[in-house]
């Protein structure tokens, strides 16, 4: 069943520029800003988007992965099919590493552990996500990384070890710590604490498509600059 485009939303994309991390002739790894989808959205004013302003530089670009808008960070674009084919192979084995920084309401107790539970789309919340025993199984680890008395907060690792829509934002809200900033999952209390979801990919590890080689990036989040 087709959704009516009036039924979706318009997403206004960032005029903040994304940046290029690496560059060679099979890949490209780049830095995106929040607010900004990763690929094209259904509705027709949701075309401003990562690939199509990489691609007006790097024609080639495709992507393998995604972050939602909302959330910044790293992201690997391959440049050929063969790369593509490739990278697609090792992130389907999840055979890639990908570690977040976020902003968590409280202080998690205990200060390292990990969520293990299912995730299921909610039909009568499109486009939420709950957490359902007849949804897929979704793992993340979490580890206290600095406390924030003046916000209340704190700064965390997180580490999926699988891939689901939301998963991050609905782990930290079921055990009590909501991401800061989430226009989804937080209390508006939260949301309103931050401008954008406090949500940020800072480390991305692969193999090369070509050499073989382990490749590592990190890129700290803009927003711990405020919370100095």
């Amino acid at each position: 069943m087709n959704t009516p485009i009036n039924d979706l939303a318009v997403l206004p994309a960032t005029k903040q520029a994304w940046t290029l991390v690496y560059q060679d002739e099979h890949l490209l790894v780049v830095n995106k800003p929040a607010h900004l989808l990763t690929v094209p959205g259904r509705h027709p004013q949701n075309q401003d988007c990562l690939i199509s302003r990489v691609q007006l530089e790097f024609p080639s670009a495709s992507v393998v992965h995604r972050l939602d808008y909302d959330t910044s960070g790293l992201l690997v674009l391959p440049l050929s099919k063969k790369a593509l084919s490739t990278i697609s192979k090792e992130f389907q084995s999840r055979g890639t590493k990908k570690i977040y920084q976020a902003v968590v309401s409280g202080v998690p107790d205990p200060s390292e552990g990990t969520v293990d539970k299912p995730i299921a789309a909610d039909p009568d919340n499109r486009p939420l996500y709950k957490i359902s025993p007849e949804g897929k199984a979704s793992v993340t680890h979490y580890k206290v990384l600095k406390l924030l008395p003046q916000q209340q907060a704190s700064l965390v690792q997180l580490e999926p070890v699988t891939g689901r829509s939301h998963q991050l934002r609905l782990h930290m809200q079921s055990i009590g710590h909501a991401i800061l900033g989430d226009p989804f999952y937080a209390t508006q209390a939260q949301q309103q604490q931050s401008n954008r979801l406090l949500l940020h990919a800072a480390v991305l590890e692969f193999t090369h498509p070509q050499s073989g080689l382990l490749m590592s990036f990190s890129a700290e989040p803009d927003f711990l600059q405020a919370l100095r």
